[in-house]
């Protein structure tokens, strides 16, 4: 039985984790009070930046259950607000994979020598933020559970390769450690319908385990409660339990 007078409560600050390079980064961490152990998540950003919507998303996970961080994944490129960050961001480019998963690697580091945490860590991520999720856990720690949320480029050609993204992160699928669940709007053009369709085909060839949801009438963002254009209520209302229901299983190891 639930008891609703039960104390529960959310501790959330900034912290510095040390990512690629040795760099020390910035990063926002929220966790339940209490002594734990809780399962950890590292939430990646999407392109528009570090911005409020990842903060609120960092305290919802908090408020499930999870330790959460989410890093500064812009914070070399200075001070300013987020808009503007990514601005710079996208004029140079975009980050260097290597840099992102390398940042990735000293978050997951980070939840697992808190007393409060248990080994088992997870990835989230939307956008771009997808995408690196889905990078990271190929190249970076072994983790147990990715959920990407329309992440775009994954699925590239070879003439939209860079020095910086020089390789698409689906050719790196049979790597994949751990189940992936797929959060996708069907009239979304980043990725396609069909992009998803072949990251679905990828997963199966190396029989990873994975479940995709794909949401009509919803585009690019559907998540984002901040953008009235983009948000989608009834796909949202329906996506978070399964995000929930997703880590109980894979994080918990609840049926």
């Amino acid at each position: 039985m639930v008891r609703t007078d039960a104390y529960s409560g959310i501790l959330a600050e900034m912290v510095a984790v040390q990512g690629d390079g040795g760099d020390w980064i910035h990063a926002y961490c929220a966790r339940p009070t209490g002594p734990g152990p809780f399962p950890g998540v590292v939430l990646f950003h999407h392109l528009p930046g570090w911005d409020e919507w990842y903060l609120h998303a960092t305290r919802l996970f908090a408020h499930h259950g999870y330790a959460a961080i989410c890093p500064d994944l812009y914070c070399r490129t200075g001070h300013g607000d987020p808009d503007d960050v990514a601005a710079r961001v996208r004029a140079d480019g975009g980050m260097p994979d290597d840099q992102v998963v390398g940042d990735a690697t000293g978050c997951v580091e980070f939840l697992r020598a808190q007393p409060y945490t248990t080994q088992m860590v997870g990835y989230f991520g939307t956008c771009s933020g997808g995408r690196h999720a889905y990078l990271a856990a190929c190249r970076g720690p072994t983790v147990a559970a990715v959920v990407d949320c329309w992440g775009g480029r994954i699925v590239v050609g070879p003439d939209e390769l860079t020095v910086k993204t020089p390789v698409a992160p689906i050719d790196y699928t049979a790597n994949l450690p751990c189940p992936v669940l797929g959060l996708f709007g069907s009239e979304d053009q980043n990725p396609t319908p069909a992009q998803v369709d072949t990251l679905e085909a990828a997963l199966r060839e190396h029989g990873k385990d994975y479940e995709f949801h794909r949401y009509e009438g919803a585009g690019h963002g559907f998540l984002y409660h901040d953008k009235p254009a983009s948000y989608r209520a009834e796909a949202a209302v329906d996506a978070w339990p399964k995000v929930w229901d997703f880590l109980a299983r894979t994080l918990r190891g609840e049926r």
